[in-house]
């Protein structure tokens, strides 16, 4: 099986064996049924990374494969939103035939939206100059006479050219309501929009009828935060990278929510100023005391919560914990489950045809 052929009719079977794996690994705390989230079979990856090979005057994508890492083609890539696939070829062709833009091209990067918006990163081992940068946007102005809603950058050692933006704004049905998401190039966003929706209503189904406040680690660009919103009364949420909280605060306003607060801390120092450890000027204005967060959301990544923040969450008589890595979930509910018990339980299938899961689960205080 190649990365242009999908094995869909195995996937049931890979879901079966997902939901028994996550079964088995959450039966020592005495967790609910799994509530099983399907993915799309195909076009459900809304970015994509590629190397560029070149061979003589030939030009094309590849990957490498992970185990034996021999090097394939690939000329459409059906894991991909459909989008990128009908760019993937009208860009390479257009790359091939010009000496500027596929000079020591070796990455060529796609993301994408279900609002048919598309970004691309050309990343080079070269210095960019005006040439290039005038053959990118003869390039951008053919493939948007083409139908593409397309943003090009190009990217070299410690050199980024943006030619119009670097973000694209992704529209999401959530419930009944139209949220919009923008995405910037290089930061992360969830991978599978459709499954992101999913997430998205369990969470808020989760907390229909949560009181008080939400405190929320690890929010990115305001993904859950923003949808969260109208369940609570006021939303208090962290996260550290600068391109992401840039993001949230634009969220916030073209959504029109008005009882969300961005703070840009680490988990692990928003902990250490809950506990008293540590002064930040980043909090010179908000009112802590003031938030009544009676449920707290954490998202984090495939290393889990650090210990710190596990003994501050336990804190909270709601737990909801979205995890990309369920092994260190449950080292984290090894110490949860002192204090919790799992409520809801869900499987995410994120990364359809890989060993990978996503999950979730709600935690109410014992």
């Amino acid at each position: 099986m190649t990365p242009e052929q999908l094995p869909v009719e195995q996937y049931e079977d890979q879901l079966v064996e997902k939901v028994t794996r996550l079964t088995a690994m959450m039966s020592p705390f005495n967790a609910p049924a799994v509530e099983v989230f399907r993915s799309p079979v195909s076009h459900y990856r809304m970015r994509a990374e590629f190397r560029v090979w070149h061979e003589g005057d030939d030009l094309y994508h590849i990957i490498f494969d992970q185990q034996t890492h021999e090097r394939i083609r690939i000329d459409r890539f059906p894991a991909a939103s459909e989008l990128i696939n009908q760019l993937m070829p009208r860009l390479i062709g257009a790359l091939r035939d010009n000496q500027t833009l596929r000079f020591k091209l070796f990455q060529i990067d796609y993301l994408s939206t279900t609002s048919n918006q598309i970004v691309v990163s050309l990343l080079y081992h070269r210095k960019l100059d005006a040439a290039w940068q005038q053959a990118a946007e003869t390039l951008r102005d053919t493939l948007r006479s083409e139908g593409f809603d397309l943003h090009l950058i190009g990217r070299a050692t410690k050199t980024k050219i943006v030619l119009d933006q670097d973000f694209v704004d992704e529209r999401l049905q959530v419930d009944g309501q139209e949220m919009i998401y923008r995405q910037v190039e290089n930061s992360f966003t969830q991978p599978n929009a459709a499954i992101n929706i999913k997430m998205l209503e369990w969470a808020l189904d989760s907390t229909r009828h949560a009181r008080g406040d939400l405190l929320e680690l690890y929010c990115g660009n305001g993904n859950f935060s923003l949808a969260l919103a109208r369940n609570f009364r006021r939303v208090l949420a962290t996260e550290i990278a600068k391109p992401s909280v840039a993001s949230a605060q634009f969220n916030i306003a073209v959504n029109q929510i008005d009882n969300v607060q961005i703070i840009r801390m680490a988990a692990e120092e928003f902990t250490q100023a809950m506990n008293g450890v540590r002064s930040f000027n980043r909090l010179e204005g908000i009112n802590l005391q003031s938030y009544e967060c009676e449920t707290i959301f954490v998202d984090p990544p495939r290393s889990g919560l650090d210990a710190d923040t596990v003994a501050m969450v336990q804190g909270y008589p709601h737990i909801l914990y979205i995890s990309c890595n369920p092994q260190t979930l449950c080292e984290n509910l090894a110490t949860l489950s002192a204090t919790h018990q799992i409520t809801r339980l869900a499987l995410f299938d994120q990364f359809p045809y890989t060993h990978h899961m996503e999950c979730g689960v709600l935690l109410r205080r014992r």
